[in-house]
C-alpha cells in the first residue's frame, strides 16, 4: 500500500474517503440507539473529511475515477441518506405523531434520497463531460444535509411538532437539491 500513489485503491485521499464512509455508517447505528448528538458529531467529521480527500487529492495529484465515484458515494452515504435516518428518527424521538405522519414521513424521506441519489449521478454525468462551472446547478448534498439538520434543531428543541410540516420543509430541501437555484462553488 502506497499512500501517495495514484493508482492505489487505498491512497491517502481514498482513506480519509472511506474515513467519510465509515462515519456516516456509525452515525446511523447511532441514530438508531437514539444518540443523536454523537451522530451529529460524525456526521460533521464525514463533511470535514469529505473537504479533506478533494484537497489532498489535488495536492499530491491523486484524484482519478475511482476516487471521484468514491467520493459520490460517500456522499450519498453521509449528506443524503445519513440526515434522512437522522431527521426521520428525531422527529418519531421528539414529537408525537400519528400512524398517518410517520407513513408520510417514511414516503417523503424515500422521496429525499432519491432526489439526493439523482443530483449525484447528474453531478457525476457533468464532471465527466467537462461541464462543470463555478457554480452548482442546484443545492449541493452537504448543503441539503446542513439544511436537514436546522429542521433537526428546531425539532429536537420543540419549535417543531407537527410530522406534516417536517414533510413539507424536506420536500423542499428535496426539490432544492434537482432546481436550477445557483450556488457559487467554494
Amino acid at each position: 500500500m502506497n499512500l501517495f500513489d495514484k493508482d492505489d485503491r487505498f491512497n491517502l485521499a481514498n482513506l480519509i474517503t472511506f474515513g467519510n464512509i465509515a462515519c456516516g455508517v456509525a452515525a446511523m447505528y447511532l441514530i438508531q440507539q437514539n444518540n443523536f448528538f454523537t451522530a451529529i458529531i460524525l456526521a460533521w467529521i464525514a463533511g470535514a473529511l469529505d473537504i479533506a480527500d478533494g484537497k489532498v487529492a489535488r495536492k499530491y495529484a491523486l484524484s482519478t475515477e475511482f476516487g471521484i465515484q468514491l467520493d459520490s458515494f460517500a456522499d450519498f452515504l453521509s449528506f443524503v441518506v445519513m440526515p434522512a435516518f437522522l431527521l426521520f428518527y428525531a422527529v418519531k424521538y421528539y414529537t408525537e405523531i400519528s400512524g398517518l405522519e410517520e407513513i408520510v414521513l417514511g414516503l417523503v424521506f424515500i422521496w429525499y434520497i432519491i432526489s439526493g441519489l439523482r443530483r449525484l449521478v447528474e453531478f457525476n454525468l457533468k464532471v465527466d463531460a467537462g461541464e462543470v462551472a463555478k457554480y452548482f446547478e442546484g443545492v449541493p448534498t452537504p448543503l441539503g444535509a446542513i439544511l436537514l439538520w436546522l429542521v433537526y434543531l428546531l425539532t429536537a428543541y420543540g419549535m417543531l411538532t407537527s410530522g406534516y410540516l417536517v414533510a413539507i420543509l424536506v420536500l423542499t430541501v428535496a426539490w432544492s437539491l434537482n432546481s436550477k437555484l445557483r450556488i457559487p462553488h467554494p
